[in-house]
């Protein structure tokens, strides 16, 4: 077992929490620890031990053994288990645009099915490519928020019809899109950033395959197999709402990799706040995923759950147990219970590239418990004789670090920037080019 003495930061943090609106409270979040001289000891699960005793000290008792026992902890604990669904990709191209992005790149918007019934739940992907790319390009892929007219300010792309969560700041009426939703979040999506790099970039709504609120399993995927097996409860092991959309995102990727304009074995997955949750989640199952990248996602994400900082699993099953399975919710209050803590989901990217990135003002985050969850995943790089942060000591703000793992804590609030994909993309650069 590993202990944790806590340590103060090297940078001061501003005493503000994240707003509802952010981590999709329904009301005023429960008082939270955001002293750090008040968090305490705590003590880690062995990373590099196997159930039954034995140390690991080279990668082939990891693969074999290891990894698998954490994915189960990590479904049987906290985000349920993804069932075997047996599927029928059917891809129809719905738009073409050779100019997006003022003239970056072809835009492909793409309805994906995957049952034989018109009713079953589908998504709409939309790829960005390229277009000075020489050959097939490297991807980022990641989930929306609010849907694909968001992601750019261009009136020619769709709305949708789908459930949303009501914020009206961002043009969102009775749970749904209207006009001044149009690009609300292309600042979220700095596509360029990428495309220049040479990057296609994709992405489809979250909402497709499951609405984002408590009854949403209901109208989604999780509704729809339980109907088809006769059933109208879930079991407490079953997969939550963040294994739906990482499993979209690796149904997503089996589209791409069909694609001769994307290189498939190149595509890393991204998000930001429960979308870095989601693609921390999807990346440790789907190892097709050549890079995993993590945004601010905090509890039941990169931070350290044993670390009375911020949002605790309390805070986050009080309103959100539904993107958890429902044991996750035993678990409130007393998270040294559970088997696992998230430098173990971290390392289930090893030996992918993984990065994790934080921002100061994000306090409901935990920067620092991000960061120790990079730093405690670093042993399971090693066995592969790779370099992790190659520091304990927490960077200054704006300050990228590490090797095949890497993490920067962004001066500014809960948020993706294009600041952010900066750094991705310069990190991507280094790793996914060494993979090949």
């Amino acid at each position: 077992m590993m202990k944790i003495i806590s340590r103060a930061p090297l940078f001061t943090l501003a005493l503000t929490l994240a707003t509802p609106s952010a981590w999709g409270a329904a009301s005023a979040p429960s008082p939270r620890n955001t002293d750090e001289s008040k968090v305490g000891s705590y003590v880690l699960p062995e990373l590099l031990v196997t159930k039954d005793g034995r140390r690991i000290t080279e990668p082939t008792l990891w693969r074999n053994v290891r990894r698998a026992e954490l994915l189960n902890d990590f479904a049987t604990s906290t985000y349920g288990r993804t069932p075997l669904i047996p599927v029928k990709l059917r891809a129809r191209v719905l738009a073409t645009k050779r100019d997006a992005v003022d003239g970056l790149a072809t835009r492909t918007i793409v309805e994906l099915r995957f049952f034989d019934d018109p009713a079953a739940p589908k998504m709409t992907l939309m790829c960005y490519v390229p277009n000075a790319a020489r050959g097939p390009a490297p991807a980022l892929l990641g989930l929306n928020y609010y849907g694909l007219a968001t992601v750019e300010p261009d009136p020619t792309l769709p709305l949708t019809d789908q459930w949303m969560r009501p914020t009206r700041e961002l043009g969102i009426v009775n749970n749904r899109q209207t006009e001044a939703t149009r690009g609300s979040h292309a600042s979220r999506w700095p596509l360029a950033v990428a495309l220049r790099r040479g990057y296609a970039v994709a992405t489809y709504y979250y909402g497709d395959l499951e609405p984002d609120h408590p009854d949403g399993w209901r109208d989604g995927l999780r509704g729809y197999l339980l109907k088809q097996q006769g059933r109208a409860k879930r079991a407490p092991d079953e997969w939550g709402a963040i294994g739906v959309w990482a499993w979209g995102l690796s149904r997503a990727l089996d589209y791409l990799q069909t694609v001769p304009a994307i290189d498939g074995r190149r595509v890393a997955v991204f998000g930001h706040s429960r979308h870095g949750k989601t693609a921390l989640w999807a990346g440790a199952q789907d190892e097709r995923f050549a890079a995993v990248i993590s945004n601010d996602s905090g509890e039941g994400g990169a931070a350290l759950g044993r670390r009375n900082f911020g949002e605790t699993i309390a805070d986050s099953v009080r309103v959100n147990v539904f993107w958890y399975c429902d044991n996750y919710a035993t678990f409130a209050g007393r998270p040294e219970a559970r088997p696992v803590d998230q430098h173990m989901l971290l390392a289930l990217a090893a030996p992918r590239p993984l990065y994790v990135a934080s921002a100061t003002l994000d306090l409901g985050a935990d920067p620092r418990g991000e960061f120790l969850g990079a730093v405690n995943a670093a042993p399971a790089y090693a066995l592969f004789g790779l370099a992790g942060l190659g520091t304990e000591v927490m960077p200054p703000p704006d300050t990228p670090i590490g090797q095949r793992i890497g993490y920067h804590v962004r001066t500014g609030p809960h948020d993706i920037t294009a600041y952010d994909w900066a750094q991705f993309v310069a990190f991507l650069d280094r790793t996914l080019e060494a993979q090949h």
